[in-house]
């Protein structure tokens, strides 16, 4: 897998370099949460700040249509609190991933496009993130002890069905879902809002994601690009 999202990132940017393409450089901030009922809401957790950070690119198709991918430094995560015998326990999770988007974006030219570049865009479209860092902090609130620990990812094959690494402590290395949102491109510089919509249960110990939306990430983020050329 991670030799397929190398082949990938290199056909892209290759693909970039010789079309009549723009590359920018992206940067924001993601509200991160991670789902806690059977359809896929987050209601017994919280909502962390997180970020994303990276290069996207867009192939210049047409004044009206294009193709984005990239790739981006992006935080996950969530905060949840469970109570036993009067201690309230605090656990926030952070995990970072390299994610590769491949948008669909539907342009709509605010004005003539030989003029002038402008435009209001939508997208989506599917990704692909594996993860490469984080961590997971404990607090408890009788005696107010925290606990840090590295986040560990399971290294299994994401198109078996075995569990090959899977423990109860360890994400899953490879995360999917898709993307959608929109935003005002200015020429130089573009806005963007988009919501990420897991659908890869996270825990390594959980294999069948077609059960229900449990352990899902669900992320908003808002983004600003600045273009490079």
């Amino acid at each position: 897998m991670k030799k397929i999202l190398t082949v990938l990132l290199a056909t892209t940017f290759i693909g970039v370099a010789t079309t009549n393409a723009q590359v920018y450089l992206q940067g924001g901030l993601n509200i991160a949460n991670i789902s806690t009922s059977n359809d896929g809401q987050t209601q017994r957790s919280n909502a962390i700040a997180s970020f994303n950070a990276g290069f996207m690119g867009r192939f210049g198709i047409s004044d009206f249509f294009d193709l984005e991918t990239g790739a981006l430094f992006t935080g996950q995560g969530a905060k949840s609190v469970t109570s036993f015998a009067g201690n309230d326990v605090t656990t926030t999770l952070r995990p970072y991933y390299v994610q590769v988007p491949l948008n669909a974006v539907v342009k709509f030219p605010l004005g003539d496009p030989k003029i002038t570049k402008a435009n209001i865009f939508l997208f989506a479209g599917p990704y692909a993130a594996i993860g490469v860092a984080g961590e997971s902090k404990t607090t408890n609130s009788i005696d107010g002890s925290t606990q840090t620990n590295t986040i560990k990812f399971d290294n299994e094959d994401p198109f078996t069905s075995d569990q090959e690494n899977a423990a109860y402590d360890k994400l899953k290395l490879w995360d999917f879902g898709v993307n959608m949102g929109g935003g005002i491109d200015f020429g130089p510089v573009l806005l963007k809002a988009q919501y990420g919509l897991g659908l890869t249960k996270i825990n390594s110990e959980e294999g069948d994601n077609e059960k229900n939306d449990k352990d899902k990430y669900r992320t908003v983020s808002i983004s600003l690009g600045v273009k490079l050329y």
